[in-house]
């Protein structure tokens, strides 16, 4: 498979509105991918589409679609119009996503995850083939629904994908698997349940920076944040580290939340996230790649002196 390297957008310091220039550079600077992202600042579609005019060379993905936020049909007409806009060029990805996301915030329902999301994925693969779709699937039923205007060629889904399960669905009936949190040790595991032969995607937190304490500190917050949401608590227990995350864990679930943030290790930190000069961040991206990965995502974090427009050009594949 031919090396991708992708960067998220929009960009973390700056709103989509003022992310064109920066967007339009990517290929430029040997970037093949931009993908998006979708929790609660810009939904996961509209970079998609702006970026399909600003950088016409760009693969685009979202990493990911909530398959409980949207109704099946919206999902469908959402990613015919980005296959519209970038033929061949748009990746759909869609996940599970988490309790807070789905029915905190969306009033929607999380129930099944492995079945909303294994269901979806097979609607939206006739959908998006230009059928017509009336079915009884385990955790929603469709009545007739086709797409006005079916894409000349379907995009691909991949799904969000981090624990076999998941995993082994996404290498059986999608395009790819999607992870994040992991290490380049990690992405050996995770292969191993998809094969060699399933795109494996994930995004990386990279902070341009050779501050190392200033770098766990902002990257403690974060990690605390996502390693105690159930489906990334038990994704790392997967991955071996349920024992050295427990005392966070504990002090989380007993609303010590600066207590939790202090108790994860340092070596978790550096696992987890890129860090230290430009190349030294190149470095790391690379061993992700040579463990298995075959598109690394971006996410440059803000820190210390290195405004992100700047991480962007230095972690280029070219830099």
């Amino acid at each position: 498979m031919t090396q991708n390297w992708g960067m998220t957008i929009p960009f973390y310091d700056r709103s989509l509105a003022n992310s064109k220039d920066l967007i339009a550079e990517l290929p430029g600077l040997g970037y093949t991918d931009a993908w998006s992202a979708e929790v609660n600042g810009a939904d996961g579609f509209t970079p998609l589409a702006l970026a399909a005019q600003w950088a016409p060379g760009l693969r685009l993905g979202s990493a990911i679609v909530p398959v409980s936020t949207r109704g099946p049909g919206l999902l469908a007409m959402s990613a015919a119009t980005l296959a519209d806009l970038a033929p061949e060029r748009f990746v759909l990805g869609i996940g599970a996503s988490s309790p807070a996301i789905v029915e905190g915030w969306n009033a929607g329902t999380f129930g099944k995850p492995y079945a909303r999301t294994r269901d979806t994925l097979r609607f939206l693969k006739k959908a998006l083939a230009g059928e017509k779709v009336s079915e009884a699937y385990e955790t929603f039923e469709v009545k007739g629904f086709r797409l006005e205007r079916a894409p000349k060629v379907p995009p691909k889904i991949v799904l969000a994908a981090l624990r076999p399960r998941m995993l082994r669905l996404a290498a059986a009936e999608a395009d790819g698997a999607i992870t994040n949190w992991l290490s380049p040790q990690d992405v050996r595991k995770v292969r191993a349940e998809i094969g060699p032969g399933t795109e494996l995607i994930a995004r990386l937190f990279v902070c341009v920076d050779e501050d190392t304490d200033r770098v766990r500190q902002i990257a403690r917050r974060m990690l605390a944040g996502y390693l105690t949401v159930p489906v990334y608590a038990a994704f790392h227990d997967w991955l071996g580290r349920g024992e050295v995350l427990r005392p966070m864990h504990e002090a989380w679930a007993a609303g010590d939340r600066q207590g939790a943030v202090k108790a994860i290790p340092d070596e978790v930190v550096d696992a987890l996230i890129v860090h230290g000069d430009a190349a030294t961040c190149r470095a790391r991206i690379r061993e992700y790649v040579a463990a298995g990965l075959d598109t690394p995502v971006l996410a440059p974090i803000p820190s210390g002196d290195v405004p992100i427009d700047q991480a962007v050009r230095e972690l280029a594949p070219e830099g």
